[in-house]
């Protein structure tokens, strides 16, 4: 076939892909190609907009490395992150709720013992966390893995911060045979994304701001389950009806109570106020995964 134009190319380029092994990414690709030329259709760039489109991509990918990924904060900031991730968990009511990983996780955190203190030189209102760990029929989950990780008092991850030699307010726990997991840390503040780069470029053209409210991520992990990744948010964030990647969800809003000086629930004197946040999460039972399309 010859002589594309505007109203024959669609169903051409479609008809390319017919002969794809995989049926899932023969999906895949005839439905990319499919709203891809709809959106061009019906936005009509120009050359040079489609130019400066190519161009925002290219430096979007040079913008990522080992620490820093621009990529998902685009997806993120496009709600992409937060559609993916509600298509792929719709769990039965009593469930926790997930969200978004974010750009701030790293594999393989440190490992720290049970009740640690995971602030390590970070300065900030002292914060202890419990909770446990169950699996969707009440029973609690022993040695589930507990990824905890979140943002400074001033609103920096520690990957954020070069002067630091060793990673701070992240951590690995365990829960002990009660299911129980519980650790000393100090109150995150709201943040700005990252907004340096193009994604930046695209939040200030559109006159959005950049900020996340307050939260504590948690990625939890145990044979026989779905991998449980969320957040849970501080209650009265500024930013809890506007945050820049639309991850808030009330279900997982909470109370950091504040405590008065005295003795807390590990037995630690406090001699200053402190807060303290309990939670249970709920895992769901693993199901079979569909398999991925072929590269």
């Amino acid at each position: 076939m010859r002589d594309f134009d505007e109203n024959n190319i669609t169903a051409a380029v479609i008809d390319r892909y017919k002969n794809t092994p995989d049926p899932r990414l023969k999906k895949i690709m005839t439905s990319l190609v499919q709203h891809l030329h709809d959106f061009v259709r019906d936005v009509e760039p120009t050359e040079a907009e489609w130019g400066k489109a190519i161009a925002y991509l290219t430096r979007t990918g040079q913008l990522c490395t080992d620490k820093r990924q621009e990529f998902i904060l685009l997806s993120d900031t496009l709600g992409v992150s937060m559609l993916v991730d509600a298509i792929n968990h719709r769990f039965a009511k009593g469930i926790t709720e997930t969200t978004v990983l974010g750009p701030f996780y790293v594999q393989n955190p440190p490992e720290a013992a049970f009740g640690a203190d995971i602030s390590g030189e970070a300065k900030g209102e002292p914060l202890y966390i419990d909770g446990s760990i169950l699996s969707e029929d009440g029973k609690p989950v022993a040695n589930a893995i507990v990824d905890v990780w979140h943002s400074d008092a001033e609103g920096f991850y520690d990957v954020q911060l070069p002067e630091l030699e060793e990673p701070t307010l992240r951590a690995r726990f365990h829960t002990d045979a009660q299911g129980r997991f519980r650790f000393w840390t100090i109150v995150p503040r709201y943040y700005p994304i990252p907004y340096d780069g193009t994604v930046g470029d695209m939040l200030k053209a559109t006159e959005r701001h950049p900020y996340r409210p307050a939260h504590v991520h948690f990625m939890i992990m145990a044979d026989g389950h779905e991998t449980l990744v969320t957040h849970l948010f501080v209650e009265g964030d500024q930013y809890l009806d506007s945050d820049a990647v639309f991850a808030v969800k009330n279900s997982l809003i909470r109370d950091f109570t504040l405590q008065a000086p005295g003795v807390a629930p590990d037995g630690k004197k406090m001699d200053t106020s402190w807060r303290k946040l309990h939670n249970d999460f709920v895992l769901a039972k693993a199901v079979a995964k569909k398999s991925a399309p072929a590269a």
